[in-house]
């Protein structure tokens, strides 16, 4: 490994990094490690709440028996 890298230069950091983590985890595990810090878009709570909001909660976890089957 090479630890004298320009710290300072951002992309040199960042390609020194993904090519550690694809070396250690292979591309397939470094993407889901990227993935970990995405921060998505939208608000979920608000989305989430407008699908529930005129369910009880019955009527949600008979929703989800019928998804199980």
């Amino acid at each position: 490994m090479n630890r004298n890298i320009n710290v300072k230069d951002f992309n040199i950091v960042r390609n020194a990094g993904i090519k550690a983590l694809v070396e250690d985890l292979g591309v397939i595990g470094t993407i889901n490690f990227i993935r970990q810090f995405d921060m998505g878009y939208g608000d979920y709570t608000k989305e989430r709440s407008k699908l529930n909001d005129n369910k009880s909660v019955t009527d949600i976890i008979a929703d989800i028996k019928k998804r199980r089957v």
